[in-house]
């Protein structure tokens, strides 16, 4: 599908639940979360096999897509769920650090096949502590992804279970390919949230497919 807007999809009937585009959405009760980490952690992998339940062997380099899935809210409301799937390559700061002012959630993904890919992540963490200036109401999640390739692992769970300590986050070992915890990464997430109740729901026929997502969600400022 080409990238477009909400209101295009709107326009032409043809609203998926998760689609991706280039320009900001402007909705009421947004919830953004930011993925990053570097190039070929696997970090598009985790996005694609959540929302699409799809996985891709070759690397496809990202320079920035946006996932989104509007959903009824209590109280009538509509909520917003924004996955935002940053560049890899570190080359557009300015970028970055936008995002992370306006997230709410961040993912912050390496390989467990790469040590490099961790060390990367620090100056990312540095970033999302001085602009959101305390870790305390973040919700922050360490992933090391591709914990299937146990031959090429070079960080065992303790390392990562280690760091996330040393970075105030929760943490996690995935794989996108086997779909391992994948969904339950997201839904972690996301109940880190204090202030909101969000709850990841798929449909029977969904379940049996494995290919959809929904979302529930209330705000106790509600």
């Amino acid at each position: 599908m080409d990238f477009c807007s909400l209101n295009d999809l709107v326009k032409q009937n043809i609203y998926r639940p998760f689609f991706r585009f280039r320009h900001e959405v402007e909705q009421t009760n947004d919830y953004r979360v930011v993925v990053v980490g570097g190039a070929a952690t696997g970090k598009s992998s985790l996005v694609l096999r959540f929302v699409r339940d799809t996985f891709n062997e070759r690397h496809i380099p990202t320079v920035e897509d946006v996932y989104c899935q509007v959903v009824s809210c209590n109280k009538n409301s509509v909520c917003n769920l924004q996955i935002v799937d940053t560049t890899g390559s570190y080359q557009f700061p300015a970028m970055l650090r936008l995002n992370i002012s306006k997230a709410h959630a961040f993912i912050m993904a390496y390989s467990v096949t790469s040590r490099q890919s961790l060390e990367e992540l620090r100056p990312t963490w540095e970033n999302i502590l001085e602009i959101k200036g305390s870790m305390e109401n973040v919700p922050l999640m360490l992933v090391g992804n591709k914990c299937d390739e146990t031959d090429a692992r070079e960080l065992t769970a303790k390392e990562g279970e280690e760091q996330a300590r040393q970075w105030s986050s929760h943490f996690m070992e995935t794989s996108a390919k086997t779909n391992y915890k994948v969904k339950e990464l997201f839904q972690g997430l996301l109940s880190l949230d204090k202030d909101r109740n969000m709850t990841i729901v798929q449909a029977e026929s969904d379940r049996q497919r494995g290919s959809r997502h929904s979302l529930k969600h209330s705000s106790s400022e509600e």
